[in-house]
């Protein structure tokens, strides 16, 4: 897994209006950050037909806003690195954060603003999760050179990820929860693809099989390939509420120097009620620092 050299002051978990307003925060009071997310920004927001409550830009589209987010980013030198935190271990005066890249990136200060699109988790998924379960395939596949997976896709951008551990694995079992008629890896002979819907993942010592609506595979690894990680799994030993983050009115999460903003602390999920959170995260980790 490659490392990087760099310690960040801040590394921001999310590119919406929450991890955009902290890294246009932070770049202005001159922090050495990375932005880690989608250089689309978000979905969500790009498929907004109008937006009637962000101030100063009255009935406003969601491209429109997309693009000025955009435009502001690149007016500051503010880059985006297209990759997806899977782990985030606080471990001292620093954070460590693998991402589905296979790079390991290292940060003074964290701050999450990953939004609310994971789903809920599959009876079995957190009993499993590394012993079996993985949520990265390029950090994993080499745990199942010659083996079977099964693969569980949210999103078309996880094909290239069963491309990949088709090259290593004996077996690829794909089940795309989205609809598409064709696949260009249908001519592979290694990758089965399976329409059903994913219920649970059993096993005894390890994960085993997963359990559909209509039939099971059995296999010795199983990634759970999502836009975003819940919490829970995301960073060991964050405290929740429900199933948002907790935070008090500073952004803070009970872990020192572990912020949160936006959608993933809770209602109401509102475009500027986000860009506000992720300015007074962005303000805290700049105390935080400070001390």
């Amino acid at each position: 897994m490659a490392e990087t050299n760099e310690l960040y002051d801040v590394a921001i978990l999310g590119t919406g209006p929450a991890g955009v307003s902290a890294a246009i925060t932070l770049k202005i009071r001159n922090k050495n950050i990375i932005l880690l997310g989608s250089r689309n920004l978000t979905d969500k927001m790009g498929k907004a037909h109008e937006i009637q409550n962000y101030p100063g830009l009255p009935a406003v589209k969601g491209d429109e806003l997309q693009a000025a987010f955009k435009k502001h980013l690149d007016s500051l030198g503010i880059e985006i690195t297209e990759d997806q935190v899977t782990a985030c271990y606080a471990l001292g005066d620093k954070f460590s954060m693998t991402a589905k890249s296979g790079k390991t990136y290292s940060a003074k200060s964290v701050i999450i603003a990953t939004g609310v699109s994971f789903g809920k988790a599959y009876d079995g998924e957190e009993q499993f999760l590394g012993r079996g379960v993985s949520y990265c395939a390029t950090c994993d596949a080499p745990l199942y050179k010659g083996k079977k997976v099964a693969v569980i896709a949210q999103t078309e951008k996880e094909e290239e990820e069963a491309k990949f551990l088709s090259e290593v694995c004996e077996k690829v079992f794909f089940v795309p929860l989205y609809k598409k008629d064709g696949f260009e890896f249908s001519e592979n002979g290694k990758i089965e693809i399976i329409r059903d819907v994913p219920v649970s993942i059993q096993g005894r010592m390890k994960a085993e099989k997963l359990v559909m609506k209509n039939g099971e595979v059995e296999a010795d690894g199983f990634f759970i390939l999502r836009d975003s990680i819940s919490p829970k799994q995301l960073v060991p030993g964050l405290e929740l509420d429900g199933n948002h983050i907790a935070v008090n009115r500073k952004m803070e999460t009970n872990i020192k120097g572990c912020f949160a903003c936006g959608d993933i602390t809770g209602l109401p999920y509102q475009y500027v009620k986000s860009a506000g959170e992720g300015n007074v995260a962005a303000l805290s980790a700049v105390a935080y620092l400070s001390k």
